[in-house]
């Protein structure tokens, strides 16, 4: 655009081109401008240089910062879509309910998120960003740590700070002396310092300070990069499972043990540790005194005994929730409870076909709890119970029983029977919590001449057709347990810590750069000057330089007449554009600045910051 702006300055208005003019009499300027373009041949960059360019743009920090949203963004679905890793059955369900596009998300990967390859992807490449960020700037700045501080400016006054003192005469303390007492004082504050040109006649130092805001900042970008790690490898090495586990039972750490495990990605059973828990007896504290809230739960308490190890000595611990206990570095939370029956089935024959704990799944309020009993070993043929436990049995008019109160006041177990076949000898996978009855013929029930089966503890029924009796032996309590193992837990706690103090300390260490520079004047007094720099923004300078003024006074006996009463950055500046700097000649009103010598054309002023 500047090229035709140019040609058309030299064109007369008719449009034609001046005599003497390159070009007079053949094409027009911007013909010729628009040939020259397109003859012109732009380089190519070529595979390395397109890599080259595609790391810059990878390893930047707009990238980084980029990334680290994106997989936020990504992250996202987990929460919305039921996720297999977690509970397939409730993924199998949510597909069946949703046809249309039921499918489509799973081909997607929207059930599997956090291991998708699109996920992965984002949180490689967020890596990978992070390490092409941190590390060359870390190089730079060791290589900034080990230099000198930069070369004092020829004009300290045109810095944001500054300020001059005056050493009497009779006070016998020379330019270098001077020098070397600001240097002292500065190495107090934390700068590091370099004296130039001790011995001559403009002694000077820089002084530079703050590199931990840096440091920080690398910290920071280095924690996070930890933060990832950590997380990754408790991906890959760690597992969960759950358990329920009713009074008297024991769990130990094998993979037969689980009632639900979810392996990491690289998880090896030797991992497993060789501990067990034991559940001795659980109690739970309802709310008697409220109105509001009369028999809602307000305190969980299991007691157990724990073993390190076969051969380790037991141990009593209590779990509440909120309050896990570890073993064999894994960490087992009280995630739920409730009631589990205890009944005697009899088959045909008398023998005993089935007994034990039944585990009642919660159903409603008062721990009203569906009941499901499958007796595979029955004979001849198998037999099946399904209905409701009430922890205090009440019935209404109509004859429909409900829990009126959480505690065994009065406990009461309602089924129906069936025989058939189970379905369980085909080896298909069933829900402990379910009875399909598609298969079965029923025996009891409400609709049938037989009726139902209504128990109390130390009752028994007989079955129709002398298929055999249950019995209703009693009630224990039930816990269910959370199990994690997450070897990357504690790393990522570390680096979550560490990425805060860093970003703390880049927040509010300032780096900063001082200069003093000190010379004789013709009279004997010493005359010095100084001056700061902030590397960014730095509300604190101002106060800064007062502090660095009143150790320099208070390490002098200042002529308080021919120094400047305080450092004000405009009026210092004002003054430099007037001539009043360094190599102003002396006057009585400003008798610091006027005795300092220029220094343009001296070594120092070869790199004015």
């Amino acid at each position: 655009m500047s090229e035709r702006v140019n040609v058309q300055k030299k064109t007369p208005a008719n449009g034609t081109k001046r005599p003497g003019t390159p070009g007079a009499g053949t094409k027009p300027a911007g013909d010729t401008v628009s040939a020259a373009k397109a003859d012109a041949i732009l380089p190519s960059l070529g595979p390395a240089g397109m890599l080259r360019w595609a790391w810059t743009q990878l390893t930047s920090m707009r990238t980084a910062l980029f990334l680290l949203l994106l997989l936020a963004v990504a992250a996202v679905p987990g929460s919305l879509f039921p996720q297999r890793p977690a509970n397939p059955a409730v993924v199998t369900q949510y597909i069946k309910d949703h046809p249309d596009y039921g499918k489509i998300l799973d081909a997607l990967q929207l059930y599997d998120v956090y291991s998708s390859a699109w996920f992965s992807a984002i949180y490689i490449l967020l890596f990978v960003s992070l390490i092409g960020c941190v590390v060359p700037r870390a190089i730079v700045h060791y290589k900034a740590m080990r230099s000198q501080p930069p070369r004092t400016p020829a004009r300290l006054s045109r810095l944001p700070e500054y300020g001059t003192l005056v050493i009497p005469a009779g006070a016998g303390i020379p330019a270098a002396h001077a020098i070397d007492d600001a240097a002292a004082l500065l190495k107090k504050r934390g700068y590091r310092v370099e004296v130039r040109d001790r011995d001559g006649a403009r002694p000077s130092l820089g002084a530079e300070r703050g590199f931990l805001r840096e440091v920080g900042n690398l910290v920071f970008h280095t924690a996070l990069i930890g933060v990832l790690v950590s997380v990754a490898a408790g991906g890959l090495f760690g597992y969960s499972g759950q358990r329920i586990l009713v009074e008297g039972d024991t769990f130990v750490n094998t993979l037969v043990g689980y009632d639900q495990f979810t392996p990491g990605t690289n998880f090896q059973s030797s991992q497993l540790q060789p501990y067990s828990i034991q559940l001795d007896k659980f109690q739970i504290t309802f709310d008697r005194e409220s109105k509001g809230k009369f028999g809602q739960p307000i305190d969980f308490k299991a007691d157990v005994t724990t073993k390190e190890n076969p051969g380790a000595p037991a141990e009593q611990q209590v779990l509440k929730v909120n309050d896990p206990i570890s073993l064999g570095g894994t960490s087992i939370y009280l995630t739920g409870n409730g009631y589990a029956p205890v009944v005697t089935v009899r088959d045909a024959a008398g023998n005993v076909a089935m007994q034990g704990p039944v585990v009642a799944k919660l159903q409603g309020d008062n721990y009203y709890s569906s009941v499901v009993i499958k007796v595979p070993d029955a004979k001849p043929e198998q037999l099946a119970f399904a209905g409701f436990f009430l922890p205090t049995a009440f019935v209404t008019p109509e004859g429909v029983s409900f829990s009126g109160d959480p505690e065994l006041f009065n406990p009461q177990l309602t089924l129906n029977s069936y025989y058939g076949d189970l379905g369980l000898d085909s080896g298909s996978p069933q829900n402990v919590f379910e009875l399909d009855v598609k298969k079965l013929t029923p025996l009891n029930a409400r609709n049938l001449p037989t009726k139902g089966i209504v128990l109390t503890p130390g009752a028994t029924h007989t079955l129709p057709d002398g298929k055999g009796t249950i019995s209703f032996d009693g009630v224990k309590r039930y816990v269910g347990v959370d199990i994690h193992h997450n070897p990357g837990q504690g790393y990522a706690l570390f680096f979550a810590l560490l990425a805060v103090a860093g970003l703390v300390t880049s927040l509010y260490v300032n780096r900063r750069r001082a200069w003093v520079r000190a010379g004789t004047h013709e009279d004997g007094r010493t005359m010095v000057e100084y001056g700061l720099l902030a590397r960014g923004e730095d509300h604190r300078l101002a106060g800064e330089a007062s502090a660095i003024r009143a150790l320099l006074a208070a390490a002098w006996p200042l002529d308080e007449a021919g120094s400047q009463p305080a450092p004000s950055a405009g009026a210092d500046n004002d003054r430099a554009d007037d001539g009043a700097g360094a190599g102003a000649q002396p006057t009585q009103e400003q008798p610091a600045a006027d005795s300092l010598q220029t220094t343009a054309g001296s070594p120092e002023s070869q790199k004015d910051q």
